[in-house]
């Protein structure tokens, strides 16, 4: 159970972490959501006090380690405890790689990875301290595939699934802290709305036709995981449409 466990979710503005948030607070979890626009994480904030649930927001940018670190100190002081971290921001700006979207891949690189670095980074040692703690990253099902036009957003997917594990075998039987890696296929989220290149207006065109992926399914998944008993450690969940080919 994680009743009056507290949970911090990054990218909570929108779809997955919006909905995780909803979803973790219903279940009686103290939840601490961060993103860029606060304008969305007030809405939000009144959505869950006005279910009874306990929330905390703050601005957050996840490529800035400060901001990580500071957001992550607000809560201990707020509720002397972080038990759940879910690294949920994240872009998906898929272009073709002779198109030169330099900016798009270096901000994927710092959103995708380093982000998910630093926000991990801010909670460690409060989790190692005290023996017990649970870390979902949200890669994608793109993080073991590769496709045309997704070469540099399947690595920061790839990089996302290597680091789970990675930290799974750090920390998991040493330190009494659970990892998981979520794993979604297409989802309707705001994340088609990143892509900039004109060559993929047909992709984008037959994701909206397919029965994607709603964001509370994801959530659903997130919420099995962090729920299950404390012996049990859910490792990778892929979650696909049924109408997903790959």
């Amino acid at each position: 159970m994680i009743k009056d466990k507290v949970v911090i979710i990054t990218g909570a503005s929108s779809g997955i972490g919006f909905a995780t948030a909803l979803a973790l607070a219903k279940a009686g979890a103290k939840v601490a959501i961060g993103a860029r626009r606060v304008d969305r994480l007030e809405d939000l904030a009144k959505k869950i006090s006005a279910n009874g649930g306990e929330v905390f927001y703050q601005k957050l940018d996840v490529t800035q380690r400060s901001e990580c670190d500071n957001f992550a100190k607000a809560v201990l002081d707020k509720w002397n405890s972080i038990d759940i971290l879910v690294n949920n921001a994240g872009l998906m700006p898929l272009s073709f790689f002779k198109n030169l979207k330099i900016d798009e891949w270096d901000r994927m690189v710092d959103v995708n990875i380093k982000g998910v670095l630093y926000s991990t980074a801010a909670v460690i040692s409060h989790m190692k301290e005290k023996k017990s703690g649970h870390i979902v990253n949200l890669s994608s099902v793109a993080g073991r595939i590769v496709f045309p036009a997704g070469s540099v957003y399947c690595a920061t997917k790839h990089a996302v699934a290597a680091f789970t594990e990675g930290l799974r075998q750090e920390f998991s039987g040493r330190s009494n802290i659970r990892v998981t890696s979520i794993e979604p296929g297409v989802v309707a989220t705001e994340l088609n709305d990143t892509i900039t290149d004109g060559s993929l207006q047909g992709f984008i065109e037959n994701a909206k036709k397919m029965e994607a992926l709603q964001a509370e399914d994801i959530a659903n998944a997130i919420l099995y995981a962090v729920e299950s008993p404390p012996h049990v450690n859910v490792n990778e969940i892929l979650i696909r449409p049924t109408a997903q080919e790959r």
